[in-house]
């Protein structure tokens, strides 16, 4: 089975070629997207070729290029965020207990101070709950609007809204600790 690309009002049907083409153009885009909702790049690259495995196996019929980047958005959040919760439903399978945590209590210890600050920030990015942390993601790695997001992750528009400044509220609590040698006074 192969996609379909409307051009012109008409569905011309994609080589092997013309999909390994949509491949390369959207791999980092979707990698990425499900890198910071998994934060395991395993996970992220199992996350990424299962999208583009369906992609092909449906044959969707994509509209232009911004359905497709439209589609592989919404299907990469929708499989990362399927890929945390079975993850955390069957706890044996991770490996947490060798993962650093980040310490709130001010006592951030020597490999922490070690990192730098886009490190740091990732870091809290991916400290956030699956939800927020992938509304975060869409929104200001994607540059996408609430009312997108919304769409992509069928929830209101509100609620998006709501977990997005959540997301920074903690984030800034978080951040006021472990960043505090970047912070003017």
């Amino acid at each position: 089975m192969s996609v379909s690309l409307c051009r012109g009002g008409e569905f011309v049907d994609l080589s092997a070629g013309s999909f390994r083409e949509i491949v390369m153009q959207h791999q980092a885009m979707v990698f990425s997207l499900a890198r910071r909702v998994v934060t395991d790049p395993g996970l992220a690259e199992e996350v990424a070729q299962d999208v583009f495995m369906e992609l092909h196996r449906r044959g969707t019929e994509v509209e232009s290029g911004d359905h497709l980047k439209y589609w592989l958005r919404r299907v990469t959040m929708h499989r990362a965020i399927d890929q945390v919760r079975r993850r955390s439903a069957r706890p044996e399978l991770q490996g947490d207990e060798f993962v650093e945590e980040i310490h709130t209590d001010g006592a951030a210890s020597a490999s922490w101070q070690q990192l730098g600050l886009a490190s740091r920030v990732e870091s809290l990015v991916e400290s956030l709950p699956e939800t927020q942390r992938a509304v975060v993601t869409l929104r200001y790695q994607e540059d996408i609007d609430p009312d997108e997001i919304a769409a992509l992750l069928n929830m209101p528009v509100a609620t998006v809204k709501s977990h997005l400044q959540r997301a920074l509220q903690l984030m800034r609590r978080k951040a006021s600790v472990v960043l505090k040698e970047y912070r003017r006074d």
